[in-house]
Formats: structure tokens, C-alpha cells, sequence
């Protein structure tokens, strides 16, 4: 098996996981308060990815003093995309979501021009103005079609992308893995805070189950992530977090018997067709700047915890 095929089948791995979570969130939101949700998958998370990251040897918490404030707000910007998105994701179908977190290559390589002043060509600046248009085709904002979470879903972009221009900043000495469990046991503690606010649902083993699928896919879905940036080109592997589309289609139509109208279904097509064109000019520019002795690095893209 080749590097390319073996990174395309991780980065589907990880997609794949990343949906199968969001199914069984949206499926224990509609027995359990969504922050009691939150702080059981988020206790399970962390200590399963403890775990995996201790037994693979890489389990360091030393955070450089110039980067804590940096991982602070990246935490920060972690729980506010992940409520955002989790209300969405109760309150609209799925496919929905999904499409309109599929911006996320597209608003964080325009926050990066914008912030950064990383270089974007006026080809990529295009492609990202017609993705945005496919955005608001799926948002339909004075449509019938028009609902509130769908600038819910917005916003957990917003704050994604936020998080992951903080990413950026990030210096190398600071453990990628270590950081990620530091954040999913402060999402854990932050849904267990809120959900005091509220009764909690009786947990049966259907619950239980589902908790317990949540915390090892997403974990998996962590996992593949890690795995393609150490196989197959960049280039090549990249367009195939797109097929999380295709995963919460499925799903979204066998678990829960939703299926996008025409308007989302065209404009997901143009966000995933500008995504891939500006995949596809980030990494000529990338090799561009390599030929001429810098270089150039994406944010993860991630959904969030």
C-alpha cells in the first residue's frame, strides 16, 4: 500500500470519525440535557486519551511560559465552538452541519491573510468569496428554509477558526498531544459545571453505550488525524476530509431520516469545490515558498471536542 492510499485512508478514517461522534452526540441529546452529554463523553475523552497518549510514550504537559496564554484562549475558543456547534448539531440535521463546518479551510486560510498576513493569491481570495456564497445557499437566511442554529453553526466556525489561528502561534516546543488532552478534560469540567444548572436524565446502558462509541471514535478520529501528517503528500490527502460530507449524508439518512434540501446540497458542492481549489493553491504556494527557502503551515481544521 502506497504512502498516499495509506494517508487518504486515515484522513477518511478520521472524518468517518469524527461524523460517527457527532451521531451519537445528536442521538444521546435527545434523551440527556446536552452539558450532562458534554461532561460524561469529556470525562470518558480525556481519560481514554491519557491513556493512549501515555502508552505511546508522548504524554508531556510542559507548556513553554510564552504559549500558556495562547493554549488559555485556545481552550477558551475549544468550549465556545463546541457549544456552538453541539446546539447546532441537536437542532438541525446533521448533513446541514456538516456542510457548513466545511468552510473551515476557507475562513481559516482568509483569517490567516487577514490576521497573519499570511500571503493569499487573488485566486484564493475568489474561490473563498464563492465558497461563502455555497455557505449561504445551506444558510438560506430569509428562506423557509432559515434557522436560527444555522448561525449557531456559523458561529462555531468563527470560534474554530479562531482557535485555530491561536494553533498557528503555537511554538514547536509545545506538545501538540499534550495540549489536546488538557483541552478535552477543561471542555469535561466546563459541561460538568453547567450541567449542574439543570436536572439530570437517567443514564441506561443504551446511553452508557453510546458515551462510551462517542469517546472511541473521536479519539480514533484524533488519532488518524495524527497519523496523516506522517504519511502520503499533503497535497494528495487533503481533500479527502471532505468525505465527512458524504459519511453525515449517510448517517444523517439511516439513523435519523434527514436528507438536505436542493439549495444545501448545491451549496455544499460549492464550498467542498473551492475548498479543494484552495487546498489545492495553498500547497503550490507552499512548494513555491519551500523552492525559495521558507515555509508554510495549515492549521488542523478539526471540528471541535
Amino acid at each position: 500500500m502506497s504512502p498516499n492510499l495509506k494517508g487518504a485512508l486515515f484522513m477518511m478514517g478520521s472524518m468517518a470519525g469524527f461524523t460517527l461522534n457527532d451521531a451519537c452526540v445528536k442521538l444521546l441529546a435527545a434523551d440527556l440535557p446536552l452539558f450532562q452529554v458534554v461532561f460524561l463523553r469529556g470525562v470518558t475523552t480525556t481519560v481514554m486519551m491519557a491513556v493512549m497518549v501515555w502508552a505511546l510514550g508522548g504524554l508531556n504537559f510542559r507548556i513553554p511560559p510564552r504559549d500558556r496564554g495562547r493554549v488559555f484562549w485556545r481552550t477558551v475558543t475549544e468550549i465556545a465552538a463546541m457549544v456552538a456547534f453541539l446546539t447546532a448539531l441537536i437542532n438541525m440535521p446533521i448533513a446541514n452541519v456538516t456542510a457548513i463546518l466545511s468552510a473551515l479551510p476557507l475562513t481559516v486560510t482568509l483569517a490567516a491573510y487577514v490576521f497573519l498576513g499570511e500571503p493569499v493569491g487573488w485566486r484564493r481570495l475568489v474561490a473563498i468569496l464563492i465558497g461563502f456564497a455555497g455557505v449561504m445557499l445551506i444558510v438560506q437566511p430569509g428562506g423557509d428554509g432559515f434557522t436560527i442554529y444555522a448561525l449557531v453553526a456559523l458561529v462555531a466556525v468563527a470560534m474554530v477558526t479562531a482557535r485555530d489561528l491561536i494553533t498557528r502561534q503555537l511554538s514547536p516546543e509545545t506538545p501538540s498531544m499534550g495540549v489536546a488532552v488538557i483541552t478535552a478534560a477543561v471542555v469535561g469540567v466546563f459541561g460538568g459545571l453547567v450541567s449542574l444548572t439543570e436536572p439530570w436524565g437517567a443514564t441506561d446502558l443504551r446511553s452508557i453505550a453510546l458515551i462510551l462509541a462517542a469517546s472511541t471514535v473521536i479519539i480514533a478520529a484524533y488519532l488518524f488525524s495524527i497519523m496523516v501528517m506522517r504519511v502520503g503528500e499533503i497535497s494528495f490527502v487533503s481533500p479527502f476530509r471532505y468525505t465527512s460530507l458524504i459519511w453525515a449524508l449517510i448517517l444523517g439518512w439511516l439513523i435519523f431520516g434527514e436528507w438536505p434540501d436542493r439549495l444545501t446540497l448545491i451549496g455544499g458542492a460549492i464550498v467542498v469545490a473551492t475548498g479543494l481549489f484552495t487546498l489545492w493553491r495553498e500547497q503550490v504556494t507552499a512548494r513555491r515558498a519551500e523552492q525559495h527557502g521558507s515555509g508554510n503551515h495549515g492549521g488542523n481544521d478539526a471540528r471541535p471536542l
